[in-house]
């Protein structure tokens, strides 16, 4: 991180008695007011926290002196296990802190709550999770998730602690945790699941599902996000359907193609309370927070139907070019942005006086519209250049909007063998950046406000990326002076909770205990893995093969098929590598791989199907 001088402002708080309900520790150094919290999610209290629930970690900073929320800081913190018996001292906590922020495989948290993962979601029927702490450019694959079929479109909960996917061919939408990176839940839905939404309050999770032909009737399913369980059907028309909310979670809104109508939906209810005509082929909608209001955007002939939250019929309506594509709003809801690949154009709306106050002419089929909290980024499907908006250009009456841009990658960013509606740029991790995913290239761009080109980018491992995700796993500000992040308690015994604050600069330790779950599964390994035929030494940038045997604890007997087994090489502080081996023969894997530099390098295994944790298996010299 490099953000880390060695200062002993640690002071260790130890012994302190939990206070009754959610775990809290104070503590004011350096001027400011530190409260921790740390809750369950799904128990409203607890004596104890118990391992494998997943809780809130919250960080309330306030100004000493006047009692003012501290924003936009920049906190860190890590979990780290004890040992029985063993005690932090404060020289120890910074120690730790430093070695924790510096990073490195070797000198890893048991959970890091500064990370996010970057997720993409692939042509081949899978998800790739990697982590880009180490650069871009060098990565580790976290996961790679196998689907019962291609991913058409994805939502993730507020709290970033499940992605839901829909998978049309399997009749089904896949229900992901992330703290472990597997699919929990096939939730059964007997249609083809299209679009996915959460409605704002988080309670259901919204998917519209289309018919065996055009003609068919269809309409959207509901589920809960609590338990994943289907509780409602709802038929709303014909045609392909786009999915939008009122703030409340009262209504939703959902658009019907072939029948150029939008229903509206009682989420009390469940159910279909008006159609609304609005026009021709209704491709866009979206909630305006500023106006409640509802805007839908008509390719058929152009216009824009706005729809009042507290009414059920067309208040207004706005006229552009027929071929709009996509329609979102700016943050604050005052103004909209209206792409038409069709005539390469863009098109600000005001909600104020529901009137299109800007044009602009583009290249190249303008259809990806992503924020940052400065910039609107615009992608296309027929070039790899995707322009770059200041937010606070838009919306002047009159006033010629314009562009810089930066290449997304070598090829056009529509070349996708299998398009999907859900978004291939996205604002990078808690930065003013963007993610930009080329399927083409096969590979996801980093770009960083104010450069002229990607600062790099990273493989998705031989994979087309069709879309992209950034999850978060840091401290984020979710109101004045409040940074809080959801993590899953692995396991149980004693931790250190290290914090850290740049600006005053404070170091703290709290003490932790988790107690154990008496319900749990078994989670002992499953197999054991042995290392055949490992090299001690080998010569730079040379090929060598890697060969793993696999036996099956319970019987014996060589373990075939195991889809799972990651090999991780690293030379600590140079270089590391992380693929899936391959089954040569049952029960044997091998993988190949050339060590580019002289230097030590360590080889660890592991597998998630077969519970073995990673270990290292032996060491292999460069030269």
């Amino acid at each position: 991180m490099g953000r880390f001088s060695l200062v002993a402002l640690c002071v260790l708080l130890q012994g302190l008695p939990a206070e009754p309900g959610p775990y809290t520790r104070r503590l004011t150094r350096q001027g400011i007011s530190v409260e921790l919290t740390i809750e369950p999610v799904d128990r409203a209290a607890a004596a104890s926290l118990r391992e494998g629930e997943d809780v809130v970690v919250r960080f309330s900073l306030r100004d000493a002196a006047t009692n003012s929320p501290v924003t936009g800081a920049s906190p860190a913190a890590w979990l780290d296990h004890l040992s029985e018996g063993e005690h932090t001292t404060s020289e120890q906590c910074v120690g730790k802190v430093k070695r924790f922020a510096e990073g490195g495989a070797l000198s890893a948290a048991e959970l890091d709550l500064t990370v996010h993962y970057v997720v993409a979601l692939n042509d081949d029927a899978t998800i790739t999770v990697v982590d880009p702490r180490f650069g871009y450019g060098d990565t580790r694959l976290l996961a790679l998730i196998p689907l019962a079929s291609a991913g058409e479109d994805w939502a993730l909960l507020a709290d970033q602690t499940r992605l839901f996917v829909s998978l049309p061919e399997s009749h089904a939408v896949a229900s992901i945790d992330t703290a472990t990176w597997k699919v929990t839940e096939t939730m059964s839905t007997g249609v083809q699941p299209v679009r996915l939404a959460l409605q704002p309050d988080q309670g259901y999770l919204w998917a519209s599902y289309r018919g065996d032909s055009p003609d068919d009737p269809s309409g959207v399913l509901v589920f809960s996000t609590r338990d994943r369980k289907l509780v409602a059907t709802i038929e709303t028309g014909r045609g392909a359907h786009e999915l939008a909310f009122s703030t409340d979670s009262r209504f939703a809104y959902v658009t019907n193609g072939g029948e150029g109508s939008v229903s509206i939906v009682d989420v009390r209810q469940l159910a279909k309370v008006a159609d609304v005509q609005t026009g021709p082929q209704p491709v866009a909608i979206a909630f305006s927070d500023l106006a409640q209001a509802v805007y839908v955007a008509h390719a058929g002939d152009g216009s824009v139907a706005v729809i009042g939250a507290a009414r059920h019929d067309v208040m207004a309506r706005m006229r552009a070019e027929p071929g709009v594509g996509k329609l979102r709003f700016l943050p604050g809801g005052r103004f909209g942005v209206l792409l038409n690949p069709v005539i390469n154009a863009l098109d600000v709306v005001d909600t104020s006086s529901n009137t299109i106050v800007q044009h602009a002419t583009m290249d190249a089929g303008p259809e990806q519209i992503a924020f940052s909290n400065k910039l609107l980024y615009i992608g296309h499907r027929d070039s790899e250049i995707v322009l770059m908006i200041p937010l606070e250009s838009l919306g002047a009456p009159g006033v010629a909007i314009s562009a810089a841009d930066f290449p997304g990658g070598q090829h056009t960013l529509g070349r996708k063998s299998h398009p999907t509606p859900a978004d291939a740029i996205v604002q990078a991790s808690g930065e003013n950046a963007a993610l930009v995913a080329n399927a083409a290239d096969k590979a996801i761009y980093f770009y960083k406000e104010g450069m002229a080109a990607p600062m790099g980018h990273f493989s998705n491992y031989g994979r087309e990326p069709r879309a992209v995700l950034s999850v978060e796993r840091n401290l984020r500000e979710r109101r004045p002076g409040v940074y809080e992040t959801t993590i899953r308690l692995v396991g149980s015994g004693t931790y250190d909770l290290a914090f850290l604050l740049d600006q005053p600069r404070l170091v703290q330790c709290f003490d932790l205990t988790v107690a154990p779950d008496t319900t749990k599964e078994d989670t002992s390994p499953l197999a054991e893995v042995e290392a055949r035929g490992a090299p001690s030494e080998t010569a730079a940038g040379q090929p060598v093969r890697l060969e793993f045997r696999v036996v099956d604890k319970a019987s014996g007997t060589a373990k075939a098929g195991v889809p799972d087994l990651r090999v991780l090489i690293i030379c600590p502080g140079e270089w590391q590598s992380s693929e899936f081996a391959r089954e040569r023969a049952a029960g044997l894997y091998e993988i190949d791989v050339s060590p580019p530099r002289p230097g030590e390098y360590f080889v660890y295994v592991d597998s998630a199907s077969l519970r073995v944790a990673a270990r290292q298996m032996f060491g292999v010299t460069v030269k």
